[in-house]
């Protein structure tokens, strides 16, 4: 698993060990109780070319049904016309903080007087997670999250939901509730597992006790947003080939690791990150990463992943249907 995933999880996986809460937040927003409800979440949307490919045919022609944007980067028009042309997308915010790529980086949207403590000596963001949280201010964070949500309305967008690149976000408590506030001032969803977070619980160890992660969810809830159970973020240590496969081969094996870590799968609703990517040769210019992102857009457009979804029972759900869900309840207690 890539460095910035283990810090992603690095705030919510290493919780010590709890048992499943009675009620789901799954059930809590009326779905069946005992249903097992998936976000399948691309991320990196606007980052290149082959990101906004792997997006559109993740869910155009595949099962995935949510991304996020990454509002610094060069190729974000191309999402403001896809979204233009469809407007019910569930698309959120890939809050970026950093731009981890050796010869291929963007600035922050705020600009350099604004955010000065989130810009390297090359006048981009820092590569690292540890960078940002030695030089930026929690205001500066708040700045550069507030600038990523104007530049969206500005085009005509409402972002369906707030999560975070490379874990940032969640690397500083001071970081996160700037996160946390801004989100709920807004009344935009935040990525925040403040159910029972089966698949989370693998280590001890964590920053926040589960009784803090709770009161999180909590307070999420009381704010009027959705919250969700639980979060997978594995396809970064996801198993491949080290030698060159078709992509009848990739997709297959692809496929089984979805599966396989679909079946340790509880109650309530997940959110499952991927990085779908088609990924040709020359993405090896900008990162490491392309058979992982090239396997997860295969692994969405499986017929034997679907075929599996269908037969479990599994219920797909998006980040806009959960706030309507939300405020459904609302209008229903009358406040």
């Amino acid at each position: 698993m890539h460095n910035h995933s283990r810090l992603l999880l690095l705030f919510f996986l290493c919780l010590p060990f709890f048992s499943i809460s009675q009620y789901t937040y799954a059930e809590k927003l009326g779905f069946p109780k005992g249903s097992k409800v998936l976000i399948l979440h691309v991320d990196d949307a606007g980052m290149s070319k082959e990101s906004n490919e792997g997006v559109f045919e993740s869910i155009e022609k595949g099962v995935a049904n949510s991304f996020s944007i990454m509002m610094p980067c060069p190729w974000v028009p191309e999402i403001f016309s896809y979204l233009k042309k469809n407007p019910a997308a569930d698309a959120g915010l890939h809050l970026t903080m950093n731009a981890e790529w050796k010869d291929y980086r963007w600035p922050p949207v705020a600009g350099p007087q604004e955010v000065p403590g989130l810009i390297d000596p090359q006048g981009a963001m820092w590569s690292g997670v540890l960078e940002v949280v030695l030089h930026a201010k929690p205001n500066e964070i708040a700045k550069e999250i507030e600038a990523q949500i104007r530049r969206s309305r500005r085009a005509g967008w409402e972002p369906t939901h707030l999560d975070s690149h490379m874990g940032t976000l969640f690397a500083q408590p001071s970081f996160m509730e700037q996160y946390l506030t801004i989100g709920m001032r807004e009344k935009i969803p935040v990525m925040f597992p403040g159910g029972h977070a089966t698949l989370a619980n693998k280590t001890n160890g964590g920053i926040l006790t589960v009784q803090q992660a709770q009161k999180i969810g909590e307070r999420l809830w009381q704010a009027g947003l959705p919250v969700i159970d639980d979060l997978h973020n594995f396809s970064y240590g996801f198993t491949y080939p080290k030698q060159k496969v078709s992509d009848q081969e990739l997709q297959k094996i692809a496929a089984e690791n979805y599966i396989r870590s679909f079946k340790t799968l509880e109650p309530g609703i997940t959110m499952v990150i991927m990085h779908c990517s088609v990924a040709a040769d020359h993405f090896s210019h900008i990162s490491s990463s392309g058979t992982i992102r090239r396997a997860d857009w295969l692994a969405m457009q499986s017929p034997e992943l679907k075929k599996y979804l269908q037969e479990n029972n599994i219920i797909l759900t998006t980040w806009r249907e959960l706030m309507e869900r939300r405020k459904k309840l609302i209008s229903a207690s009358g406040g």
